[in-house]
């Protein structure tokens, strides 16, 4: 699978907060991160979440139906840096394949994922 270059921007870390509800500090508010110990505001789970749904459904099309999404996070994303998420498809059953992806940044891996995709009819991994 290709690599996506998603740049982090402060915009894309407050918005992601918003739109999934979460308004904690850490995730908008710089003064505040950096008195709780972060050099600055950080991306939250479910921006992460999305950012890995959409680099799946941008590999096997809008068609594609994420049944199982499994995330552990490393290293923040902070503004300013680029998170590159890469793939690789572990296994393909029947109309199901089973994807690994990683998402780096310039302090380290920011995300590892498991994702279970049913692919669309005639989809090709």
């Amino acid at each position: 699978m290709a690599p996506l270059e998603i740049e982090v921007t402060r915009t894309l870390i407050v918005a992601g907060a918003l739109a999934s509800r979460d308004y904690q500090d850490v995730h908008h508010d710089p003064e505040l991160a950096r008195r709780k110990g972060s050099p600055d505001i950080f991306m939250n789970i479910l921006t992460t979440n999305g950012l890995v749904g959409r680099y799946i459904t941008d590999h096997f099309g809008p068609h594609a139906v994420l049944r199982k999404v499994v995330i552990r996070l490393g290293a923040p994303n902070y503004p300013g840096d680029i998170m590159v998420l890469t793939g690789t498809v572990e296994e393909v059953s029947g109309g199901t394949a089973t994807v690994r992806v990683v998402g780096a940044n310039g302090i380290g891996r920011h995300v590892t994922a498991t994702v279970t995709v049913t692919l669309p009819a005639g989809g090709a991994a």
